[in-house]
Formats: C-alpha cells, structure tokens, sequence
C-alpha cells in the first residue's frame, strides 16, 4: 500500500504536466509562414549555399520576406521558379548560362615539391609550402572542390586534376570559391574551347615542372583569324565573343594545353 501511494502521486504530476505541455505548444506555438513552406517545396533542396544563405529554407524565407530575389538560386528549375515567382508575386530574371572548368591538366604530370602522406585535403595541403606540386599554380588535385560540390558534378580524375560534369553542374560557384589555387574558372556557356593551364611563367620555367603546361610562345595568338587571343603575363587569355571555335589554336598549341570543351545540350531548365 505504501508503494501504490507513491506511485499514484507521481502519475497524477505526470497526467497534469502532460495536459500542461500539450496546451502550452498549442497556445505558444510559432506560426509557420505557409508561403514560406510552399516555396521551400520548390526550391532544388540543395542546401548548397551558393545563394549566400546557409540552406533552402533560410533563403525561402528571405525571398518571402523581399531581402533577395530568384536569381541568387542557380540549382532550381526555370519551371519551379515561375511557380515561386507567382507566390511571391515576383518574376524570373533570366541569367547568362555559364560553364565551370578546370584551368589545369598537369595532375600526376607535374611534379611534386614533396610528398605527402596523411589525411587532408587542398586547404590543408596547401599551408604546407602552398601545397606540393612543384607549379605554384596548378591543380593540387586533393579535393577540396569535390567535398564542397552538393550536385556530384566534380572529381578529381584518373590524371590527378579536377573535371568538371558540365551535365551536373548548376554552376553554383561553391568550387570556384573554395579552391586555393583559383584553378577553377567560370566561362561563359558559349566557350568551346578553354586554357587548361594557370601558369604565368614561360618556356623552360614551366616545362621544367610541367610537360603539358602553357610555355607562353604565343603561338595562338599569332594563328588566329579573329584576333580573339591575347597574351596577359605570359598566358593566353580568350575572348570568347569573338572566338568563332576554328580550332586553329588548338592545333597549333606545341603543349596541346587549349581543349575543346565537351558539348553539352541543356535544356532551360536551370536558369
């Protein structure tokens, strides 16, 4: 009997503390904005980040609340984002396409200051000597690019350097940002071909470290019909409004470091 007592007790502050929590969520519950809900539904659900805010639903709020409009989203859909555009009552505006790839193709080709044994990756590598490959500009290949990339649309291939997934890429820029070397570029979408190399210096300075690094000859400069290749501090650097694709400089190239870019046909879907 003396036990029972107790027990009764403690059931009674539970029934009476149970009644009290549920009427107190109820009563102090925070109201969630459903227009907020019903663009969160909407957007990619990437939680990239490349929106400035640190996941779907912070920037969802931020769009219903006027800070930030639809462009700063670059994974959602052209067919989402006019759906969100007619709850906020807002509107797409279209952006330029763009394209990421890798401005390096040295990799397992160029050589390494040291080696380097451990756990790390790019920005770890990199404080130790600014990294160890023996060009001071190329791809440290130790992905970096890879772990921040939320689409898998990047990987560092069989030769040791970044490749991008043009078909995966909604180019967020998060790669772009976190890449210590800066090898990353974004190119217009239009770009067929590209400068797979970041070296600044020229001649025996490169092909010392590097066997397939721009040496700096100008060589592509000189052969193309557009004038759509300029020298910059020993780097060709491409104008791509005028560049027509003739692929004069890439047959030129005595490295063979100008690539074609492969062909992607996307559709409008990711604007």
């Amino acid at each position: 009997m003396h036990i029972l007592i107790p027990t009764l007790i403690l059931f009674s502050m539970a029934l009476v503390f149970g009644v009290i929590l549920v009427f107190a969520s109820k009563k102090l519950a925070v109201m969630e904005d459903e227009t907020v809900i019903k663009v969160q539904a909407l957007l990619s659900g990437a939680n990239c980040g490349a929106c400035g805010y640190p996941g779907c639903a912070g920037f969802a709020s931020a769009l219903v609340e006027g800070k930030v409009d639809l462009s700063s989203c670059t994974s959602t859909s052209l067919h989402n984002k006019e759906e969100i555009a007619k709850l906020i009552g807002g509107e797409v505006v279209a952006m330029d396409k763009n394209i990421v790839i890798c401005a390096c193709c040295g990799g397992n080709r160029c050589q390494d200051k040291y080696e380097y044994q451990g756990y790390g990756n790019c920005l770890s590598v990199e404080l130790l000597a600014g990294g160890r490959k023996a060009c001071p500009t190329g791809c440290i290949g130790m992905g970096s690019c890879v772990d921040v990339c939320a689409f898998h649309a990047i990987e560092v291939n069989e030769l040791g350097f970044s490749e991008v997934n043009h078909d995966k890429c909604t180019v967020c820029g998060q790669c772009v940002k976190i890449c210590p070397k800066n090898v990353l570029k974004i190119l217009p979408y239009y770009a067929k071909i590209y400068i797979a190399c970041s070296s600044r210096e020229r001649g025996r300075a490169v092909s010392a470290v590097c066997p397939v690094g721009c040496i700096g000859c100008g060589l592509c400069a000189k052969v193309c019909p557009e004038g759509a290749i300029i020298m910059e501090d020993n780097l060709p650097i491409i104008d791509y409004k005028k560049c027509t694709a003739c692929g004069k400089c890439i047959e030129k190239c005595p490295t063979k470091v100008i690539k074609w870019i492969e062909s992607v046909e996307k559709d409008n879907s990711v604007v």
